[in-house]
């Protein structure tokens, strides 16, 4: 059975319901991978590869924000509303990241719960800077994300350059995620009602490279995001 998600129809908040879901999946395993390696390393360092090395860049924080990756996406849509293409685009630029740093250091880029929130709204910024023609300024986007905005402005600059500054996505590309995201979530839905067990990241039909570790003004909100931001700080 095809799966075809309407990019211009499809309600944004079951989009970011769909995405929260594989980037939640994503993030698990490779939190549990990286968890892996190091209980790994520590008992039988000679044998650790290469690729198990964790990769830290900016983006990686001290701890992991206790806003779940659902609600810090819906905020996004809150504050700063935008459109299917700029969240999905997510997709297809975390994995250009992934490939794009095996070519040129042969080591994985990691999706991780360390990383998974700047990476978002960095991201978005980005994206819908690129392809909508309204947009908000840094300084917005710093504030519904709980970052500085002097740390989001560099976040920025290293999205781009992780990205080697490609950021055209044609309708084709972009349609091709939209659909495989939609299938993954229909098969979630039927493993749910069927058997109660979840399946796993591959199995959505997404490229593998960022699958498996190649990828309000609410005042609680705030503070649950900028506790995380000062404990990287420190």
């Amino acid at each position: 059975m095809m799966h075809t998600l309407d990019l211009a129809n499809f309600p944004v908040t079951d989009t970011l319901k769909m995405l929260a879901s594989l980037l939640e999946k994503i993030t698990s395993a490779n939190d549990q991978l990286k968890s892996h390696n190091i209980n790994h390393t520590e008992t039988s360092p000679s044998t650790v590869s290469v690729a198990s090395t964790p990769s830290f860049t900016r983006f990686h924080a001290r701890s992991v924000p206790s806003i779940d990756i659902h609600s810090y996406l819906s905020r996004i849509l809150k504050y700063c509303p935008t459109t299917n293409e700029c969240f999905l685009s997510l997709l297809v630029y975390f994995d250009r990241m992934s490939k794009n740093a095996i070519a040129t250091t042969g080591k994985p880029f990691s999706i991780d719960s360390f990383n998974i929130h700047r990476l978002i709204i960095a991201g978005i910024m980005v994206s819908s800077k690129f392809f909508s023609d309204v947009f908000f300024t840094n300084s917005r986007y710093a504030k519904v994300g709980g970052l500085p905005v002097s740390e989001l402005n560099q976040l920025e600059l290293e999205f781009l350059v992780l990205n080697d500054f490609r950021l055209a996505i044609t309708v084709e590309e972009l349609q091709k995620y939209g659909d495989q995201l939609l299938k993954h979530w229909v098969k979630e839905e039927e493993m749910r009602q069927g058997s109660n067990s979840g399946s796993t990241a591959s199995d959505s039909g997404l490229s593998t490279s960022i699958s498996v570790s190649r990828m309000t003004t609410n005042g609680d909100e705030n503070s649950n995001i900028n506790r995380s931001n000062k404990s990287r700080e420190n």
